[in-house]
């Protein structure tokens, strides 16, 4: 079972992610706060899995929220939910640490798709902001990446098909090897990468 924690200073917005959530046998909704203030301790003291994090509130706003929610515990997988897709807002989301970013005029399905992935430490995004990232990561990426110091042949492979947008099938395709072994070599590249998601590690990838 999937424990969420929502947060949004809309009771309507809350009030239909539950209801949306509750209809699921694998998501519990296991409390809801309406500003970053009350979410923080709420995080500590019910132990969700996943946040569902709403950026502008009042008071503490959810990038705040995120950072200090994931210095006390960084396993917490925080998953933005907003109206705002910009860069002012998605980047600062990101650097504090969330795994995802949706925009609220998402799908349920897409929404409920991205929970159950950040719960696994998926880092899932609504397709536009996903495009906008890879296009500025692989802009930005040198014509030809340096290896990173620690990593095999075969993590530096798949590293430089991370920046360039690939999904893990994609990689699995391009390297003939399994979607599994590349799940392994993501989660091996975060680690010795320091990158707490996909995006920042495509991110770190494109400055080597």
């Amino acid at each position: 079972m999937i424990r969420v924690l929502l947060v949004d200073d809309q009771h309507l917005i809350r009030a239909g992610l539950r209801m949306l959530c509750d209809a699921q046998p694998d998501i519990e909704v296991v409390g809801e706060a309406d500003n970053g203030r009350e979410a923080i301790p709420l995080a500590a003291r019910l132990l969700p899995d996943v946040v569902v994090m709403d950026l502008r509130m009042p008071g503490v706003d959810g990038i705040t929220a995120t950072s200090r929610i994931l210095a006390e515990r960084p396993t917490t997988r925080i998953l933005v939910l907003t109206t705002f897709g910009d860069d002012d807002h998605l980047y600062p989301a990101l650097t504090a640490g969330a795994c995802g970013f949706l925009l609220k005029d998402a799908p349920p399905t897409e929404l409920l798709d991205g929970i159950r992935r950040a719960a696994v430490g998926d880092s899932p995004f609504s397709p536009e902001v996903l495009r906008r990232l890879v296009q500025r990561a692989v802009h930005a990426r040198p014509e030809t990446p340096r290896p990173v110091h620690g990593l095999t042949a075969r993590e530096q492979d798949v590293l430089n098909l991370v920046a360039e947008g690939l999904s893990n099938t994609e990689i699995a395709d391009r390297l003939h090897i399994g979607v599994t072994t590349v799940k392994t070599h993501i989660t091996s590249l975060m680690t010795k990468t320091d990158s707490p998601n996909r995006v920042r590690l495509a991110l770190f990838a494109r400055n080597v």
